[in-house]
């Protein structure tokens, strides 16, 4: 944060003051959103077989369904940031909750590919209105001690909802089918929106035109400065290959023969296994821990799991350990979100760009998890099964390391 930033403290002891204690949790609403519009991610994967079948989908086809849901934050996450700031904070995840429910309801309708293509795509405006906000309000919302430990659990928002969706899809699937499936996170989604409405003060995160400048102003202001380009960038090698991994896990067990409740549940505990990653990063930071330091471990960890867990077929180890592999791959991997987001917070320009560094972040999340997918199923392809995918995750990492080094660098060097 810029030397010129005001201190927000003033105004987080008035927000603060101003919710009555009988209220619901507004920062425990803020997550329960964030986690609401990741089930719409997660909610994919165990649907990918009977999609196959149902609308005669291919595996490429069904990386791109994985991935479309991030388009509007790959072309314009950086924007959505920078509107979400004006609109107001608040009414912003009202209004993604609310897309997020009519793109979901229609994609349940659909018949066609081409149709579900479509419906995934405008998920994915109503997820960023949603997710984008979440650290600035977080940040109005609780005392500054702890922003920290609240932004791990920001952290956990993705590997929650991704592993509702891969425990319940399934057996809902199974028995309901794939449609009423998409009908029911729509459901879920109207019924949140109404939550963050009744929780969250209207005067918190409320745009006024005085306070805030144009949002031309705060494009140029973040993007004038490196090290929001190395955070988003971090945080896309990062997202790229998480979301690859655990999106096809199931569609891998599948392959290997594993009842499908059984695939379900192996899935889920790997993506929720992110969430202890994000969790400890939290408490790490509030102890004083550096995030470049979380963030470098991380992506070593996440190179040799993948290793172990894909290198030659899998057969240089027994199942069980490559499960393990896989689990810490997740596990250790989760300590880079929440890192990334405290580090956003602390290079924004100032208080009034945070939206708009955590969008452009996102956007380049959005592009790591559009491109990751489909790579790792082409690749797969070529190969004729899963044997290489740790090539593409090693590479992944080592760029990391890379621009997390030069993060660091950015952050030690004396402010000018």
């Amino acid at each position: 944060m810029s030397s010129g930033t005001k201190d927000p403290s003033t105004h987080q002891l008035s927000v603060l003051e101003s919710i009555p204690d009988e209220r619901l949790s507004p920062p425990l609403m803020v997550i329960a959103a964030g986690v609401c519009a990741a089930l719409h991610v997660g909610k994919l994967p165990p649907a990918i077989g009977t999609l196959q079948q149902a609308l005669n989908i291919s595996l490429v086809q069904a990386g791109f369904l994985l991935s479309l849901v991030q388009l509007a934050g790959m072309i314009g996450g950086i924007a959505f940031g920078a509107w979400a700031d004006s609109m107001g904070l608040r009414r912003s995840v009202i209004v993604g909750l609310s897309i997020l429910a009519l793109a979901s309801a229609a994609g349940g309708r659909a018949d066609t590919s081409e149709l579900l293509l479509v419906s995934r795509a405008v998920e994915g405006f109503g997820f960023l209105l949603v997710v984008l906000p979440g650290p600035a309000l977080l940040r109005q919302l609780v005392p500054p001690r702890r922003i920290d430990s609240m932004l791990g659990l920001w952290g956990t928002y993705m590997p929650f909802g991704a592993a509702l969706g891969l425990l319940v899809g399934p057996v809902w699937i199974e028995y309901l089918g794939w449609r009423t499936w998409w009908w029911c996170t729509a459901a879920l989604s109207v019924a949140m929106a109404g939550a963050v409405a009744k929780a969250v003060p209207a005067s918190v995160g409320a745009h006024t035109s005085n306070a805030v400048p144009g949002w031309p102003a705060r494009l140029r202001a973040t993007l004038s400065r490196p090290e929001p380009w190395l955070v988003a960038m971090t945080f896309a090698v990062y997202s790229g290959q998480w979301i690859a991994v655990i999106g096809f896990l199931p569609t891998i067990y599948l392959r290997a023969g594993i009842p499908v409740v059984a695939i379900g549940v192996l899935t889920a505990v790997v993506a929720a296994a992110n969430m202890i990653g994000n969790i400890a990063a939290g408490r790490l930071m509030h102890h004083g821990a550096r995030p470049a330091s979380l963030i470098a471990i991380a992506f070593v960890t996440m190179g040799i799991c993948s290793f172990a867990a894909f290198a030659g077929g899998g057969g240089a180890l027994p199942d069980w350990a490559r499960y393990v592999a896989v689990f810490g791959f997740s596990m250790v991997g989760g300590l880079i979100p929440a890192s990334l987001f405290a580090t956003a917070l602390r290079v924004a320009p100032n208080e009034r760009t945070i939206a708009t560094t955590i969008g452009w972040m996102q956007q380049w999340s959005a592009l790591g998890q559009f491109a990751g997918p489909p790579v790792v199923a082409w690749v797969a392809m070529r190969a004729g099964d899963w044997q290489w995918t740790w090539v593409t995750t090693g590479a992944m990492c080592l760029i990391g390391l890379v621009l997390t080094a030069r993060l660091a660098a950015y952050q030690a060097a004396p402010k000018r």
